[in-house]
C-alpha cells in the first residue's frame, strides 16, 4: 500500500530556525564623525541581508542643544552623547557579528580583547553587552535631559554694548550664564573697571 506523501506544508515549507538568545545592546566604535553614516549603512545592510530578526535597532544617543548666537537668536540642534560610538541591539551570532563588523567605517565592538595563542599581533575583541543598568541609564539620561545651552561667547572676549544705559561702552567678558542668557562684563565707567550684567541681546562680540 502506497504511503500518502507529506503535504506541502510539511515537506516543502520549512521555517528558518529562530535566533537563539536574548537581544542585548552592544557599543560599536566607529570612525570619527561617521556615526550617522554607519547607522544608515548598517540599517540598509540589515534589510538587504534579511537579518532584521537578529540585528534589531541601531541608535545614536543624542541630547538636545540650544546654541545662543551673539545676536541673541537661538539655534536648536542635537549633540552626540558618545561621539565615535553607536549602540546596536542584537542577538549575537556569527552572521550578525559579521554584518555589523564589516559595515564601512566600523572599527570594532567594545569588549574584552582576547590574546592570540600563536603568532604576533593583537588578538580579537570579544563583544561584551552593556548591562541592563547601563542601557537604562543611557536612554533615561537622553530622554529626560534638558537642552544644553551653548553660547558663542567666552570669558576674555571683547564686547560692545549695543543698547541700554551703557550703550557704546566697550568691555571684557568675565562671566557667562547661558541658562539665564546673560553675562557679566568689565566696563570702564568713570575711569574704573566696573562689572555690569548684560543680556546677550544687548551686546555684540568684537573681533
Amino acid at each position: 500500500m502506497n504511503s500518502i506523501p507529506d503535504t506541502p506544508e510539511e515537506s516543502e515549507v520549512k521555517q528558518p530556525p529562530k535566533p537563539q538568545g536574548k537581544p542585548r545592546w552592544y557599543a560599536v566604535q566607529v570612525a570619527s564623525g561617521c556615526e550617522k553614516r554607519v547607522k544608515t549603512n548598517l540599517e540598509q545592510r540589515i534589510h538587504t541581508l534579511d537579518i532584521s530578526d537578529r540585528v534589531l535597532r541601531v541608535q545614536i544617543p543624542q541630547s538636545p542643544t540650544v546654541k545662543v548666537r551673539k545676536d541673541g537668536s537661538r539655534q536648536h540642534g542635537q549633540e552626540k552623547v558618545f561621539p565615535g560610538y553607536v549602540l546596536v541591539q542584537m542577538i549575537m551570532d556569527d552572521d550578525a557579528w559579521q554584518v555589523v563588523k564589516n559595515t564601512p567605517n566600523v572599527i570594532n565592538f567594545v569588549g574584552a580583547e582576547q590574546k592570540r595563542n600563536y603568532g604576533r599581533g593583537r588578538g580579537h575583541v570579544k563583544p561584551l553587552p552593556l548591562s541592563p543598568g547601563e542601557v537604562e541609564r543611557i536612554f533615561k539620561q537622553v530622554e529626560g535631559q534638558e537642552a544644553l545651552i551653548e553660547v558663542d561667547m567666552a570669558i576674555g572676549d571683547k564686547i560692545m554694548v549695543l543698547s541700554g544705559p551703557f550703550k557704546d561702552f566697550e568691555g571684557e567678558v568675565i562671566e557667562v550664564s547661558p541658562e539665564r542668557s546673560k553675562l557679566k562684563a568689565l566696563l570702564s565707567i568713570f575711569g574704573r573697571d566696573t562689572p555690569v550684567e548684560l543680556e546677550f541681546t544687548q551686546i555684540e562680540k568684537q573681533n
